[in-house]
C-alpha cells in the first residue's frame, strides 16, 4: 500500500479522535452498515481530495467498508490532521497522501499520487483534483464515470467548465444539497470560523466591529455566530438581494471602502479573489485582524499586504504581524487559508454527518447511474437529500407529521378553493 504521511506513530491518537467524531455521525454510520452488507462499492476505486480530518476519516472508512478501494489526498496544505492521516493508513489500510504544512509541489505531487491509482469516481473539495485531470492528467480520464464536489468554490469552477464544454465527466454538486449548504455552510462554518479566530488570537469578540465579506450561507453563519458573541457585525456584499437580506436580518451593510476604516476583525467568505485589497489595507486601523474562511487563499491580497509592509513576524501560532510603513500593524491569520482548519479542527462532526452522507450516497448513485449521465454538473437527487434529512431527524429523536390523504388531495387539486 502506498502512502505519504508525517508519522505513523501518531496513529493511536488519530484513531481515538476518529472514534470520537463517529459518535456525532449517526447517519453516516447507518449508511456504512448498509454499504457493508450490500458490498455497494465493490470493484470501484475512489480518488478523494478532501480535508484530512476526523470527519473525513469516517467517510473514507464507510467507502472502504462498502467495498471500494480508497485513495485520499488533502484539499488544502494546512487542513491535514497528521494523526488522523496516520491512523487511516495504519489502522484502516487506506492510502493517504497528506502532510500538514506541505509545500505547493508536495501538494500537487500528492494529487497526482491519487490520480496514479486510476480512480473510477472522484471526490473533490475545491476542484483541484478534477482541474488537475483536465489540465495535466488526461490519462486518468479513461476509467472515470463521475465525481462529486463538496464546496461552493468547486461547483462554480465545474459549472464554468461545463459552460465552456471542457468538463469531461459528470459531477454531482454535493454542495448544493439542502442537507449540505443549509447546515454545513451556515452552522458548521459559522461555529468553526469563530473557533479558529478565537484559538488563534484569544481576543474578545464582544464589542468589536466584525466585518463579514459575503452574505451567502457561510457568511450568514459567521455573522449569526459573531452577533451571538456580542460583536457589532458589518456586512459587505456585491449582490443587492443578499445585501437587502442582510439588512433585514439586522446587520449594517456598507461598501468595503467604508468597512475597512472601522473594522476590528475581517472575515472573507465569498469564494472570489482579492476581496480585501491594497486600498483596504491602507484604510485599516492599527491592530486590525484579517482571516479567511473561503476555500482558497486568494480572497485576501497577501502580495499587496507584503508590499505595503516593512516587516513581518509570527507573533502567535497562526498569527502573522505585518508592520506598515506608517507604523500601524495588521494581523493575518492562518496564512490567509481556511481559518477554521488552519487554527482549529474544522466543522463539528454533527453537521459533517449530513455532508458526508451526501458524498457517500452520491458515490453510490454514480456507481449505478454514472455511465448514463452527460458531462454536466448535477444536483444531488432530491430523494437522497430527503432520506438524509429523515435519518438525521431520527438520530436526534425527532418525529414529524405526514400528509393525510385529504391533505394530499388538496395539494394536488386545482378545484378546491375558499
Amino acid at each position: 500500500m502506498l502512502y505519504d504521511v508525517k508519522d505513523l506513530s501518531l496513529s493511536e491518537k488519530g484513531r481515538m479522535r476518529i472514534e470520537w467524531a463517529q459518535r456525532e455521525m449517526p447517519v453516516l454510520a447507518l449508511i456504512k452498515e448498509e454499504f457493508k452488507q450490500k458490498n455497494t462499492l465493490k470493484g470501484y476505486k475512489i480518488g478523494c481530495c478532501l480535508h484530512v480530518t476526523t470527519e473525513t476519516a469516517n467517510l473514507m472508512i464507510a467507502l472502504k467498508e462498502g467495498g471500494a478501494e480508497v485513495f485520499l489526498c488533502a484539499s488544502n496544505p494546512l487542513s491535514t490532521q497528521d494523526d488522523v492521516a496516520a491512523s487511516l493508513v495504519k489502522d484502516y489500510g487506506i492510502s493517504v497522501f497528506a502532510i500538514r504544512g506541505e509545500d505547493r509541489d508536495t501538494y500537487y505531487d500528492h494529487l497526482n499520487k491519487v490520480l496514479d491509482a486510476k480512480p473510477n469516481i472522484t471526490m473533490d473539495d475545491g476542484g483541484d483534483l478534477v482541474s488537475t485531470i483536465m489540465k495535466e492528467r488526461s490519462d486518468a480520464l479513461s476509467g472515470i464515470i463521475g465525481g462529486t464536489e463538496e464546496t461552493t468554490t468547486g461547483v462554480v469552477r465545474f459549472k464554468s467548465m461545463e459552460k465552456e464544454g471542457v468538463l469531461k465527466y459528470p459531477i454531482i454538486a454535493v454542495n448544493d444539497a439542502m442537507t449540505k449548504h443549509f447546515f454545513d455552510n451556515r452552522y458548521g462554518t459559522g461555529q468553526s470560523t469563530l473557533d479558529g479566530i478565537i484559538r488563534a488570537t484569544n481576543v474578545l469578540l464582544s464589542g468589536k466591529n466584525f466585518v463579514v465579506c459575503g452574505y451567502g450561507w457561510c457568511g450568514k453563519g459567521v455573522s449569526m455566530r459573531a452577533r451571538g458573541m456580542g460583536a457589532k457585525v458589518i456586512i459587505t456584499e456585491i449582490d443587492p438581494i443578499k445585501a437587502i437580506e442582510a439588512t433585514m436580518d439586522g446587520f449594517q451593510v456598507m461598501k468595503m471602502e467604508e468597512a475597512s476604516k472601522v473594522g476590528d476583525i475581517f472575515v472573507t467568505v465569498t469564494g472570489n479573489t482579492h476581496v480585501i485589497r491594497e486600498e483596504h489595507f491602507k484604510n485599516m486601523k492599527d491592530g486590525a485582524i484579517i482571516a479567511n474562511s473561503g476555500h482558497f487563499n486568494v480572497e485576501i491580497d497577501i502580495k499587496s499586504l507584503e508590499k505595503l509592509s516593512t516587516s513581518k513576524r509570527i507573533v502567535r501560532d497562526s498569527v502573522e504581524e505585518y508592520k506598515m510603513k506608517e507604523g500601524k500593524k495588521i494581523y493575518l491569520l492562518g496564512e490567509g487559508r481556511l481559518i477554521n482548519l488552519a487554527a482549529a479542527e474544522g466543522h463539528p462532526a454533527s453537521v459533517m454527518d449530513m455532508s458526508f452522507a451526501n458524498q457517500a450516497l452520491s458515490a453510490e448513485y454514480l456507481s449505478k447511474e454514472g455511465k448514463k449521465l452527460e458531462n454536466k454538473v448535477y444536483s444531488v437527487p432530491l430523494d437522497i437529500d430527503r432520506r438524509i434529512a429523515t435519518l438525521k431527524l431520527k438520530s436526534m429523536g425527532i418525529s414529524i407529521d405526514t400528509l393525510t390523504k385529504d391533505q394530499q388531495q388538496y395539494l394536488s387539486s386545482w378545484e378546491s378553493g375558499t
